[in-house]
């Protein structure tokens, strides 16, 4: 015997039952005995708890709700049930439909909807679906018989959840069944108490009117028929990725129907599991998928953690104080008066300390909550020896569940790591001792977050999806776009990295995908989006969508754009950008986003600041932390003028060259921006402060190589003008340098915590002599490389290069976040 149950998304148009008649009837013509429970009609029950809180609130209004509800359940029946036998069902429907419509203007003449009315009220729903779906399974030629399943589960009479009578239940559904062959095709949800009034097994009892068939004819196996494939591993609808749980044990199945996992009714499983039979969890709507399979079974090479589930909204209430360590019976007298108060509480945690305990419970319920602990310990807080009770609001409550958590040590510490690299805080943590479950406390808004971050690092360890944010799309912005499409493939077979963009912005527009963005249309897109760029509401935007692994990426040279840093950091979402102006500002602010990284558990990297792709403030990094002592840094650190002292050979004149270099672009639309020492000077300043000085930019000296006739120039024409005047005097610098056989070079110099920008000359057996083209060189002198320091030389501007080492800190980022 199996015993299969349709849902209300299931039910819920005439060609879905169309669908599942299909089912049935193949389950009939293989042979299989089996009976069948359904629901009410998709949002039935919702529609008649409607018409009722209106009808008792004394609106009339309740009237067009019920003519749509007689509309549609006859309208059902036509387009499912074909002559004679709709002749049957018609008249009966229409009778059900007039004492609905009785009991409905009672209530409205009353002004009250009682529990014990409104069960009998929302019986109407599967009442009507069961008939209906009786009646077209014989119309499709399945001898199939009505039943109402008051006439054979019985309960109390708390009405709107009343307790089975399961010894009595059992007996009447065996007995029924013996007397009647047909297939039977039973009302889920509804039962009646022992005086024949209609009761309620509660929100999803039509599950357990299943499992009670199950148990009361020891049946098979049970299924329950959903719109999904059955147990996925967290909820589909905040964890895009979640799969299928192929199989599970009744206990973790249990977990998750309590951390909110819709597709279980929590009481489902008791009756299945006292009698072991398996459920299994299947999909109408992908009828061939093999669903869940949930029994006894435990399979002990399986997955650690088999699910991730969540409450989306509990309040979290503490009671402390110096009176309760030690003292016996407080936890007793403190659930005690919960339990009088019918309160129920969902997760419990208690220091080793006895100095405080934390419960939670449902929202609604925090106010009655807390009133009930402090009158029980009303002398206690009058004395002074208990606190008044703390109420938490806002947030959720997540749990990863699986009976392997027990055999393998690690994984709490996992899950706090991908908590806590996401910034997400625990406010509370609870484990049972049969560690079946670790359940976690969070603000409510950075519950997707986490489910996310935890589903990632449980279920997907293969794959990482990093989140991008990126602000400038000019010439280093679309050159990172470019290399991250080109890369994408490799990074997702080869490094298990999914690097999505989520977000874009240029000086005009801004765009967010939350899918992400497709790179290969990234420009026209962003050219096309409907909004204006602004700064705040972009970043606010970023911080709202609290996606897990997030990333934030500054492309400009604005300083507008750093005025966010903090508060992204802050938002514990990690930065990579070669915008110098926040590291190289004052050492209060570099400090704070420092700190603020480290505080938040996330990245804040600018290696591009100083040498574009090359690896230079890490090595500097690897040096220190590795115990070296830095003696002295020495740089050429800026393409512009390497270029320009590279070129400025005998036969040329050092105007015509600062023109070159400007018209290639090494320069900025004003070079004396590059001559000036200035740019060279925000890179040392990043330098000395990585090496561990606390210097300003005033800390740095910086002798000035141009005469003060083109300082003074108003334009830049005629800054070329008074520059051209000034050939002599460069060239009779590089004639005294050539004739000493060395060549200029424009260099900075950190030693001892002082620092120095200025030109100086170099032999040929000095690494800065060998420089070409616009190549930086910086040289590391320490106590391991004194005799021969540590040189390292390449390109240090360039779009390609930048966006490389851009790039490279989003790969180290993710790399990080595993």
């Amino acid at each position: 015997m199996k015993v299969l149950k349709f849902g209300g998304s299931s039910v819920g148009t005439p060609a879905r039952i169309k669908g599942i008649l299909a089912i049935l009837k193949d389950y009939y013509e293989r042979g299989d005995t089996f009976t069948v429970v359904f629901s009410a009609f998709g949002g039935v029950t919702d529609a008649l708890i409607e018409m009722s809180e209106l009808a008792a609130s004394g609106e009339d209004t309740y009237m067009p709700l019920y003519e749509t509800f007689h509309k549609r359940h006859l309208e059902a029946a036509k387009a499912l049930i074909g002559a004679p036998l709709i002749d049957t069902v018609l008249p009966v429907l229409e009778d059900n439909h007039t004492v609905l419509k009785n009991l409905l203007y009672g209530i409205y003449l009353v002004r009250e909807a009682s529990a014990r009315t409104m069960d009998y009220v929302l019986s109407f729903g599967e009442r009507n679906s069961a008939y209906i779906i009786a009646y077209a399974m014989q119309d499709s030629g399945i001898p199939a018989s009505f039943l109402d399943a008051r006439k054979i589960i019985k309960t109390d009479k708390n009405f709107g959840a009343a307790k089975v009578d399961f010894e009595l239940t059992y007996q009447k559904i065996y007995a029924y069944y013996t007397k009647n062959s047909e297939i039977q095709v039973v009302t889920g949800f509804i039962a009646s108490a022992k005086g024949g009034l209609t009761t309620t097994l509660g929100r999803g009892g039509s599950d357990y009117t299943a499992s009670l068939l199950g148990a009361g004819l020891n049946a098979d196996q049970i299924e329950i028929w959903t719109d999904v494939d059955g147990v996925l591993t967290c909820d589909p609808r905040k964890v895009k990725r979640a799969f299928t749980i192929p199989t599970m044990t009744y206990a973790e199945a249990m977990e998750m129907s309590h951390f909110g996992a819709k597709v279980i009714y929590p009481p489902t499983l008791l009756p299945a599991m006292q009698k072991r039979i398996p459920l299994y969890i299947k999909n109408t709507f992908n009828p061939s998928f093999v669903g869940t399979y949930i029994s006894d079974q435990h399979d002990s090479e399986g997955r650690a953690v088999k699910g991730i589930s969540s409450i989306n909204e509990v309040a979290l209430l503490t009671m402390s104080g110096s009176g309760m360590f030690g003292v016996p019976g407080i936890a007793g007298r403190l659930f005690s008066a919960l339990a009088q108060a019918k309160i129920n509480i969902i997760l419990i945690t208690q220091g080793s300390s006895e100095n405080s305990i934390s419960f939670a419970v449902q929202p609604k319920a925090a106010k009655e909550a807390k009133a009930v602990v402090e009158e029980m310990f009303e002398y206690e807080m009058q004395m002074g020896t208990v606190d008044t009770i703390k109420v938490e609001k806002d947030l959720s409550v997540v749990a990863i569940i699986g009976a392997n958590m027990r055999y393998q040590p690690g994984i709490a510490g996992r899950m706090f790591q991908a908590l806590g690299k996401n910034g997400v805080n625990a406010v509370a943590i609870a484990q049972g001792s049969s560690e079946l479950n670790i359940s976690v406390v969070i603000n409510r808004i950075n519950e997707s977050k986490a489910l996310n971050a935890l589903h990632e690092t449980f279920f997907l360890s293969d794959t990482k999806e990093l989140h991008l944010f990126l602000v400038g799309v000019g010439l280093i912005g679309g050159t990172l776009l470019q290399q991250i499409h080109a890369q994408q493939d490799y990074l997702r077979k080869k490094r298990g990295l999914e690097v999505k963009v989520i977000g874009l912005a240029n000086t005009k527009k801004m765009l967010f995908q939350p899918e992400g963005i497709d790179l290969t249309q990234w420009r026209t897109l962003l050219e096309s989006a409907s909004e204006v760029v602004n700064l705040p509401t972009y970043v606010e935007r970023m911080r709202h969508f609290n996606l897990s692994n997030t990333i934030f990426i500054d492309n400009t040279a604005s300083e507008e754009v750093t005025k966010h840093y903090a508060a992204i950091l802050d938002s514990s979402i990690s930065i990579s950008t070669p915008n110098k102006i926040s590291t190289s500002s004052s050492y209060a602010q570099y400090q704070r986003l420092k700190n603020l990284a480290h505080r938040r558990g996330v990245q804040f990297l600018y290696e591009t600041n100083v040498g574009a792709g090359l690896p230079i403030l890490s090595t500097l990094d690897d040096l220190i932390n590795s115990g070296d002592r830095i003696l002295k840094i020495e740089g050429v650190i800026s393409g512009s003028l390497s270029f320009i002292f590279n070129n400025f050979l005998q036969g040329t004149r050092f105007s015509d060259v600062v023109k070159q270099a400007k018209m290639l672009g090494y320069t900025e639309p004003d070079p004396r921006e590059d001559l000036s020492g200035k740019d060279m000077r925000r890179k040392l300043v990043i330098l000395a402060r990585e090496a561990g000085y606390a210097l300003e930019a005033e800390d740095i000296e910086i002798q000035s190589i141009l005469p003060s006739s083109t300082v003074v120039a108003e334009s830049v024409d005629d800054f070329f003008e008074a520059l051209e005047q000034a050939d002599e005097y460069f060239e009779h610098l590089r004639q005294n340098a050539a004739q000493a056989g060395k060549s200029l070079r424009m260099v900075a110099r950190l030693e001892d915590g002082t620092g120095f920008i200025g030109l100086d000359s170099f032999a040929a057996d000095h690494p800065f002599f060998q420089l070409s083209g616009s190549d930086n060189m910086i040289i590391f002198t320490t106590d391991r490389y004194k005799d021969t320091p540590l040189v390292i030389r390449g390109p240090g501007a360039g779009a390609e290069v930048t966006a490389a080492g851009v790039f490279a800190e989003v790969i180290t980022i993710g790399n990080y976040l595993e």
